[in-house]
């Protein structure tokens, strides 16, 4: 049976319905100066608190039009912060993405699930004509068919790789017993191919390994389309590792979150539910698995620090690994202040939400700024694409590079850096 919306969700007291985990929200506020977009706004519509209680209103029909919900909870960027400030652990991002779809479902979203094909397709004749220089000028056509998001997305993506990263890896070797399974994100196998070379090489030097055959984990259709469409991608996924018992390795941060939570898309699923368990747990974020700092060649540059990705921090619980940074940058490492604060990328956010996006962006660049810093590193591709951006506008004596890539060029004879 097709469902529009998740029956229970899994939380920290036990799984719970989404009106059940909306109520364990007692209102004390100590989740709204952890929200960015609070602390932007100051509306309370806007805080995390106040969602939950939209979406409890939505559950027992207490709103006329449940419409006039979706700004609030559109606003959100699901970076999970709250959840962590608060001492319930309320998951608020997922009851938001639940009263999302009792609003109703980015027809974008799921045409590009119904139609996977069309998305490398339409990506690399946008890529094309940004190469050229073309794409700028199908901006103010876009914004006039009420589609700001893909002339914000234009805007805001500087790179235009002339492959995707399958193309790079098809032809590695594929030995019997990998020592490691590398999966890439739609955002590395689209816009960063260069993150994935990093990434396996990194991994090359701990062994053997293999490279997934493409496939989107879901995360898209699961935030903006249809959960029948995440569950069929995330069965392919998880069908396609199961020959191989090695640890899946994702360098995308958002998208490891997302495979490691692919048990809460079979809670009622008993078979499925078995067999995501068993993945999620062989699942591994790039920044678990940089492996050893020896050997690599000492930074000798301008200052180095560390963004960590939402959903590295607040949706895995992971630290971006500090003390292996500090020996390798010796003493151009600085900390960042509010290092866990969101960037404002947040996926499609930055392209739907264009105007509380650079709001929340600003904060973050003028931290790094206070720092002098000339190297950000990060692990998600939406901070990639975000941060960059902002630097560009903002705060141009800064770089922006993924932890893979910063240490695969400190490793003995690196390949050329490129695109």
């Amino acid at each position: 049976m097709t469902r529009a919306a998740l029956e229970r969700l899994s939380t920290d007291l036990g799984e719970r319905s989404t009106y059940d985990a909306a109520s364990q929200c007692s209102r004390c506020g100590y989740c709204e100066q952890a929200c960015p977009t609070y602390v932007a706004t100051g509306s309370e519509l806007k805080s995390p608190r106040g969602r939950n209680q939209l979406v409890r209103l939505i559950w027992e029909g207490g709103l006329r039009d449940p419409a006039a919900a979706e700004q609030a909870l559109s606003s959100c960027l699901l970076c999970g912060a709250c959840s962590t400030a608060c001492y319930a652990h309320v998951p608020t991002a997922d009851i938001v993405l639940e009263g999302r779809r009792r609003i109703g479902a980015h027809w974008l979203a799921r045409r590009l699930a119904a139609h996977p094909s069309w998305l490398p397709k339409a990506l690399k004749a946008a890529l094309w004509l940004k190469r050229l220089g073309l794409s700028r000028l199908a901006r103010p056509f876009l914004k006039r068919l009420g589609l700001k998001g893909l002339a914000s997305a234009d805007e805001h993506l500087a790179e235009a790789p002339s492959r995707f990263l399958c193309e790079e890896l098809k032809e590695r070797a594929r030995p019997l017993s990998p020592a490691w399974l590398y999966f890439a994100a739609c955002g590395t196998h689209y816009l960063y191919p260069r993150v994935g070379r990093a990434t396996v090489r990194l991994l090359e030097a701990q062994g053997p390994g293999l490279c997934l055959d493409f496939r989107c984990c879901g995360l898209m259709a699961y935030n903006y389309g249809s959960l029948e469409d995440a569950r069929k991608l995330a069965r392919a996924v998880i069908e396609g590792s199961e020959p191989f018992p090695a640890p899946v390795v994702a360098d995308c941060s958002s998208c490891a979150a997302f495979l490691k939570k692919y048990p809460q898309l079979f809670l009622d699923d008993a078979p499925w539910r078995t067999r995501a368990e068993a993945f999620a747990a062989r699942v591994r974020d790039s920044i678990e698995a940089v492996g050893s700092t020896e050997g690599l060649t000492p930074w000798r540059g301008g200052v180095v620090t560390y963004h960590d990705s939402c959903r590295a921090c607040h949706g895995q619980g992971l630290a971006g690994p500090r003390e292996r940074l500090k020996a390798v940058c010796g003493g151009s490492w600085r900390e960042l202040p509010e290092s866990d604060v969101c960037c404002g990328g947040a996926g499609a956010f930055a392209f739907t939400q264009p105007e509380l996006s650079d709001e929340v962006l600003r904060r973050k660049i003028g931290r790094i700024a206070a720092l002098r810093a000339s190297v950000v590193l990060t692990s998600s591709t939406s901070c990639l694409a975000q941060l960059a951006h902002g630097f560009k506008k903002y705060y141009p004596d800064a770089t922006v590079r993924h932890l893979s890539e910063f240490l695969a060029e400190r490793l003995p004879n690196p390949p050329p850096h490129g695109t």
